[in-house]
């Protein structure tokens, strides 16, 4: 593996929307905040470190989301690096409510959605977002009024593109008719395939498509399994390798994965050096 001092670099670039370039391994802003993603962090200090090096590590894709804290992840990611880098996006959310640690409810009424805009500009430091997505679809609230706020929000210059999250290859084209959606983030890793349609769609009308919990590998990763033997002969971690394959699926995929600490996240980035084989990505794919 090579130690570039910007291994996010390699991972290449994606143009969101078609004009937002970013680095495609990014960082996922959830964990950074207390147990059950409610409150703030044991090590505050460390959560400032972390944001700092992702960027230093190359990375130019940050997720996070109003919920997460709630605020908290935002909040610390204003402290950490504003004022923001010209190279830096950040993509929040909003549309899942919360009352209390583990507890998310989906709330998608335009006054709520339009609240939490305000909200995030608010606690990012920002004037306008790059990336605001619908967190989850409310199923009490029709389509077009969701949609349609986020889209009067953009009229207004407060977001630039609008993404969804949880979402079906039918409801993004449901949601294309209502405003132009340029990402789509669900599910997806090398063990859990079930978005496989969903990426399909992002991969034909280039959208990008972002993983959450991108680095499950499920029981591959144990000693003897396919993937042990791949990262010995790279010199990587199961992590690692998972975060390989998945950059090497498609050229749409933004991999976030998250972490609270340092070292963890230096690991993590790594994996953008990780060059696999066809013969390795394929066997790692069967394998799952």
């Amino acid at each position: 593996m090579g130690s570039s001092s910007q291994p996010a670099k390699a991972s290449g670039t994606y143009r969101i929307g078609g004009d937002l370039q970013v680095d495609r391994l990014g960082y996922g802003a959830m964990q950074i905040t207390g147990p059950g993603v409610w409150g703030d962090p044991k090590d505050p200090a460390e959560a400032v470190r972390v944001l700092r090096r992702a960027y230093e590590l190359g990375v130019t894709f940050i997720d996070t989301a109003d919920s997460y804290g709630p605020f908290v992840s935002e909040l610390l990611i204003r402290e950490a690096l504003h004022p923001y880098a010209d190279d830096l996006v950040i993509a929040t959310k909003a549309g899942l409510t919360r009352s209390g640690p583990g507890d998310w409810r989906p709330v998608g009424r335009p006054e709520y959605l339009r609240q939490q805009c305000e909200l995030s500009l608010r606690h990012l430091g920002l004037e306008s977002i790059g990336l605001y997505q619908l967190h989850r679809i409310d199923a009490k609230v029709p389509l077009e009024d969701q949609l349609g706020e986020l889209a009067l929000l953009k009229q207004e210059g407060k977001i630039r593109h609008i993404g969804l999250s949880e979402v079906t290859v039918a409801q993004i084209e449901a949601a294309q008719k209502i405003t132009p959606i340029v990402s789509v983030q669900n599910l997806y890793n090398l063990a859990d395939r079930s978005a496989e349609d969903v990426l399909e769609h992002c991969e034909r009308n280039d959208l990008a498509f972002i993983p959450w919990f991108p680095i499950a590998t499920g029981n591959l990763a144990k000693p003897g399994g396919p993937l042990d033997a791949i990262a010995t002969g790279h010199d990587a971690t199961p992590a690692q390798l998972a975060l390989a394959w998945l950059l090497r699926r498609s050229p749409v995929m933004l991999p976030i994965p998250g972490t609270s600490s340092v070292g963890h996240l230096e690991e993590n980035v790594a994996a953008a050096e990780v060059q696999l084989t066809d013969e390795e990505y394929d066997s790692l794919a069967k394998a799952a």
